[in-house]
């Protein structure tokens, strides 16, 4: 530990006086060399901590991972190909244009992204850039607040298996949800500067009906596309099970990753400065090394902020909201992997999830006064489905498909309900507009 000190001291001490052409350097290539040799350092002095970590990412990714998500990721390319995702571009565009700056198409990623969780969002996002259904400006933009957890995980992983408090999980998920919908409104002025240069993306819709136009752009879509459905159900399952394999490998490397650093105590070194924090908000200093844990992995991060015995609710439902809202950096790398096919950059989105952190633990200190007077007045039945059951049962993946193709088609819903309201509101507009100039 003492030597791990030694070298991050000399490391910043170097960076504040090396002349910047040396300091990129030794931020893009010496420091990531140097850290990759110490983890596998620690791999080499401890063998059977790394085994048993990576077993334990595998279990996680086998058992949860990859049946949660299959499904979700073969349903949403086959949707793609088939037109249906240009179909809701067209019909959703008049409110996800004023509201995000995105295209329509965005809404179909942001209903699946909410609904499904990490990182179905960032998987559709890259789909859509591929496929030049946006630019690259506005697929950063819509990266930032797509790529969320899911309601399930919230209410059942966190609120039931690691709070053990059910009550808790509408705060969790309230708050999760407005700051993800707030990251989204001010990631909207993103680089608004472009959106005139990348018009060519920006679609011009013909005067007719939007139900009209929606159709005429499922059919156009599907004539573009021209892949016989076989051809659109194979290619979906296996780019599906690629992706799903990347993302099992970033669980389990991140799992050693994270068991390397509790082995070798580096995690100490930064305890001092999250306290620091921590006292400024007024917050229990015991909360650290769940910050710390949450800044690798979401889970761990939560879990370890569940365990705490002196910390009151309160204080752990804000800690659990901010982490879950950063989603770890093991989320960062599957995004980073996911979208490295295309050009956008991870930066927007890593920044994003920071303003999403705060804003998730802001609102759920704002949350905790009124919702808890009405949950001890009403006390309702909550939605706790996820550790209830065994999560390789057909039980559980029946109420996880089922809740979550729920939600899918509730966010579409509201959506589209928006979208006729403006549509509705812009076409009168336009009527009273022609009257007047007669």
């Amino acid at each position: 530990m003492y030597v791990m000190i030694i070298l991050l001291v000399f490391l910043f001490i170097l960076l504040l006086f090396v002349p910047f052409s040396f300091r990129k350097k030794i931020l893009l290539f010496y420091i990531p060399a140097l850290i990759a040799v110490f983890i596998t350092f620690g791999m080499i002095m401890y063998p059977k901590e790394a085994f048993e970590a990576s077993l334990n990412g595998l279990a996680v990714w086998w058992h949860i991972v990859f049946p949660a998500l299959l499904p979700f990721f073969i349903f949403a390319q086959v949707l793609i190909g088939l037109g249906v995702v240009h179909f809701l571009g067209v019909l959703l565009e008049p409110v996800m244009r004023p509201v995000f700056n995105v295209p329509g198409e965005g809404s179909f990623v942001m209903a699946m992204g909410l609904a499904s969780g990490f990182p179905l969002g960032a998987v559709l996002t890259s789909k859509l850039r591929q496929k030049k259904m946006c630019s690259k400006t506005e697929a950063e933009r819509l990266l930032s607040f797509v790529n969320t957890a899911d309601p399930l995980f919230m209410f059942g992983a966190v609120a039931v298996g690691m709070l053990h408090a059910p009550q808790t999980g509408i705060i969790i998920a309230i708050a999760h949800y407005l700051s993800a919908i707030s990251v989204g409104l001010v990631m909207r002025f993103y680089r608004a500067d472009y959106d005139k240069r990348e018009s060519i993306y920006i679609k011009k819709r013909p005067t007719r009906s939007l139900f009209g136009q929606a159709l005429n752009s499922l059919v156009h879509a599907r004539k573009e596309d021209g892949r016989p459905f076989g051809q659109i159900l194979g290619d979906s399952v296996r780019e599906s099970i690629n992706t799903l394999m990347l993302i099992g490998g970033f669980i389990m490397l991140f799992s050693v990753i994270i068991t390397m650093m509790q082995k070798v105590s580096i995690a100490g070194f930064f305890t001092g400065i999250i306290i620091y924090f921590l006292e400024l908000v007024n917050m229990d200093k015991a909360l650290a090394p769940a910050f710390i844990s949450g800044l690798l992995e979401i889970d761990l991060g939560c879990q370890l902020a569940g365990l705490l015995k002196n910390v009151s609710m309160e204080q752990k439902i804000i800690a659990v909201s901010a982490i879950i809202a950063f989603s770890g950096l093991s989320v960062h790398a599957q995004v980073a992997s996911i979208i490295s096919s295309t050009d956008m950059s991870i930066v927007p989105y890593s920044l994003a999830r920071i303003l999403h952190a705060f804003l998730a633990a802001l609102y759920a200190m704002l949350l905790l006064g009124p919702l808890n007077v009405i949950l001890a007045i009403s006390q309702p039945v909550m939605p706790v489905l996820m550790y209830t059951t065994s999560p390789g049962s057909t039980v559980y993946w029946f109420e996880k498909f089922f809740y979550s193709g729920t939600c899918f088609l509730f966010l579409l819903g509201c959506l589209f309900v928006l979208s006729i309201i403006i549509a509705s509101y812009r076409s009168g507009e336009l009527s009273r507009h022609k009257y007047r100039a007669k």
